[in-house]
């Protein structure tokens, strides 16, 4: 573009920074293009600003800017750089909405019961971990295990203090990327979470699964539940409480965990392990997708018969209809399901914020325990990725939720 198109260049820029305030693409195709294009923005607009910023000084020296054409691009550049403040203010002060939820599902007093946790008296441990989403170096190499029978899938990395004692018995996290039923990757997902609960002396577990299209479900869920027997079996090698193991995942990780804690030692889903122990104590399933057999709705008829019929499931849906809803977290809702923690952006471009709300009305209708749900305004799919604001509150978030019911079970 260069000098001669400032006006082409602003115009994207205003464009990208609109398409951060309010996703484009709100049904079927259009919703991948503005999601990944809107995600980086809405989580990372001082750094667009300040590239643009910068950038605008260049043109400005250049003299991009002396003809009229280039004085308009200039005004548009002004109002991107509005949108982009308007969008990292809405970041900054998006707090509130991870923390009244919790209050009123758990109680003023949540803080304090969350404090009274094993985890958070072992915050005089000596080795540091800063909460940062690139942390890599954090998770010991000696810790990085294969949980499973598939050598290029069953991978996980065991993220603990260096100084947590082997014999703690610190409660355990198991983290289940996302990444459509298709990528799966344990890194760099969750980051912040990760970091964030390690510190404060949980031990967290993030697992590599089968992936479609190479692999057919039910291989997603199959290993998310060996990931869990290994850990109920092995975990205290690490310093980890086998008797504690919560599970969380974003979008095809949160439709994952969301199953694996509502189905505990179904044999559907356990072929060769049928007696292992797969229950978990807490739920905290993040953008995830509820719901595999509704086809109206924005975006629905795409993913049923496009996603999930030819590359996923790979079984006609109208023929196969029952593996479609057994697969669906909202049909398996129960009583005795454990405390759940439920997270969703309102501007979520790829699973739009009535599928929680559908499967959260769900869960409370039959559920006797607790059931939080924090609904996040202005935030997009994948808003915990980053070392961003909304990150670190997520982490923050699901921390408190976690210790709360360790907490509970210790007063048992």
């Amino acid at each position: 573009m260069g000098k001669r198109r400032p006006l082409l260049r602003a115009g994207l820029e205003l464009a990208n920074a609109a398409n951060g305030v309010r996703p484009f693409g709100r049904d079927g195709y259009p919703t991948i293009p503005a999601f990944f294009l809107g995600w980086p923005t809405s989580e990372m607009a001082p750094l667009y600003m300040v590239g643009s910023m910068l950038g605008a000084l260049w043109r400005w020296v250049r003299g991009d800017y002396a003809t009229r054409g280039g004085r308009i691009a200039l005004l548009l550049k002004v109002i991107t750089w509005g949108l982009l403040y308007l969008i990292h203010r809405r970041n900054v002060e998006s707090q509130p909405y991870f923390e009244e939820p919790l209050r009123e599902a758990l109680g003023d007093r949540y803080e304090e019961v969350a404090a009274q946790s094993q985890p958070m008296r072992r915050r005089r441990l000596t080795h540091v971990v800063p909460n940062d989403f690139i942390l890599r170096r954090y998770v010991e190499k000696t810790n990085v295990v294969r949980y499973g029978p598939h050598p290029r899938a069953n991978f996980a990395d065991i993220w603990r203090r260096h100084d947590l004692p082997r014999d703690g018995k610190a409660p355990v996290l198991l983290q289940v990327p996302g990444g459509a039923w298709s990528i799966g990757m344990r890194r760099p997902q969750a980051y912040p979470l990760l970091s964030h609960l390690a510190e404060r002396g949980w031990v967290c577990v993030s697992i590599d699964y089968r992936v479609s299209p190479r692999h057919t479900w039910p291989d997603h869920i199959v290993d998310v539940k060996r990931a869990l027997a290994w850990i109920k079996e092995h975990i205290a090698e690490y310093g980890g409480d086998p008797d504690f193991v919560a599970i969380t995942g974003g979008s095809a990780g949160g439709h994952l965990a969301a199953l694996a804690a509502l189905t505990p030692d179904d044999p559907q889903y356990q072929p060769g392990f049928e007696d292992a122990d797969t229950s978990i104590v807490a739920a905290v399933p993040i953008y995830g997708r509820y719901d595999w057999f509704t086809t109206k709705g924005p975006g629905r008829w795409e993913f049923v018969f496009i996603l999930l019929q030819r590359f996923v499931v790979k079984k006609r849906f109208t023929k196969h209809l029952q593996i479609y809803r057994d697969a669906s977290p909202i049909t398996r809702v129960r009583p005795d399901a454990p405390p759940f923690f439920v997270l969703h952006g309102v501007n979520d471009s790829l699973i739009p914020v009535p599928e929680a709300r559908e499967f959260v009305a769900a869960l409370r209708d039959v559920s006797k325990d607790t059931v939080a749900y924090a609904e996040i305004p202005h935030a997009q799919h994948a808003f915990d990725f980053f070392g961003s604001p909304r990150g670190h509150y997520t982490a923050q978030a699901v921390e408190k939720f976690l210790s709360w019911v360790h907490a509970q079970r210790d007063q048992r």
